[in-house]
């Protein structure tokens, strides 16, 4: 519980001040029936104070970001990192409103059991985050387990030293080769990515047409940036959207998802720079879904166990 005095200030004012929170929220608190001044709860916000009274209100508690135990599959662990095979449908880490069902709390769970994490900010909580997969995108993630690897990790993501290899099926054929084409905010679907866009950045990724059945293919997809989206937006300007997304896309009957899957990892250890490379199966529904459009899989290609090898 909060308390406190004050005289001849609007009631708005003075709770937004003795909690240091902006004045929308005081005056949602107040609209809540939260306040009381004295004995009385007052749901006015311009309520003027006299000043003998004692204002009331529970101190509200900072979101908590709970273990939960997840079904991900760990494909790799030391002591400074972590390699997953995200299952599609779960987020990477917490997003406003949403602070359930993520990564994120998969790996609290992991390492921190009887424990949560608190913040003003949930979708800030992040521990060991480097990169993300997007909620239905499937495949390699790598998670830092210190603050150390954390460190090295990202500077290896920024000077280039990680190859990600995606596998995507694609309603049309992409032109192959690399596309250089900035990204940005969608200016009026805020949710959406866009060529050009809000405050674009550079974005580049490389295409490989490794099938085709039909109008579908089977495309390798190497992206050298890593902007939101980055893939699909990259395959919706090449006139070849992702089967399934219906963010840039349209929905399908062949998988429920977009069929997108980070199929290959290679970076080095944030510690020793040993190469490390994985490579995890590509999923059933994606795999239905190919052969179900009458496309058949490259020689070698399909395998049913992660894989796994160290460089000198």
């Amino acid at each position: 519980m909060v308390r406190f005095r004050a005289e001849g200030v609007r009631l708005d004012q003075a709770v937004a001040e003795a909690c240091g929170v902006s004045r929308a929220r005081a005056q949602a608190w107040i609209a809540q029936g939260r306040v009381r001044v004295g004995e009385k709860v007052v749901e006015k916000a311009a309520y003027r104070l006299k000043g003998e009274e004692v204002v009331v209100f529970p101190k509200e508690e900072r979101p908590l970001v709970v273990p939960e135990d997840l079904p991900i599959p760990v494909l790799y662990e030391n002591e400074d990192l972590l390699v997953l095979n995200k299952p599609p449908g779960l987020l990477t880490h917490p997003a406003p409103g949403v602070y359930t069902g993520t990564v994120v709390n998969a790996l609290l769970a992991r390492h921190f059991p009887e424990e949560g994490l608190r913040a003003e900010r949930p979708e800030e909580v992040r521990p060991g985050i480097v990169h993300r997969l997007d909620k239905d995108t499937s495949g390699l993630l790598v998670v830092a387990k210190h603050e150390g690897a954390l460190e090295a990790l990202a500077q290896a993501f920024r000077d280039r030293l990680v190859l990600k290899r995606y596998l995507a099926i694609t309603e049309g054929h992409p032109r192959e080769g690399t596309l250089v084409a900035p990204i940005g905010r969608h200016p009026v679907e805020r949710h959406r990515m866009h060529i050009g866009g809000v405050a674009p950045r550079y974005a580049e990724t490389r295409f490989r047409v490794l099938a085709t059945a039909g109008p579908y293919a089977l495309v390798e997809a190497r992206p050298h940036t890593g902007r939101t989206h980055q893939i699909r937006v990259h395959l919706k300007h090449l006139k070849a959207p992702i089967l399934g997304d219906e963010v840039y896309g349209r929905k399908s009957p062949h998988i429920g998802r977009q069929a997108l899957h980070a199929y290959a990892l290679r970076f080095p250890h944030p510690r020793t720079g040993r190469i490390l490379e994985f490579l995890a199966p590509v999923p059933g529904d994606m795999v239905q879904a190919w052969e179900a459009l009458g496309g058949r899989w490259p020689e070698g290609f399909l395998q049913e166990a992660p894989r796994y090898t160290e460089a000198q």
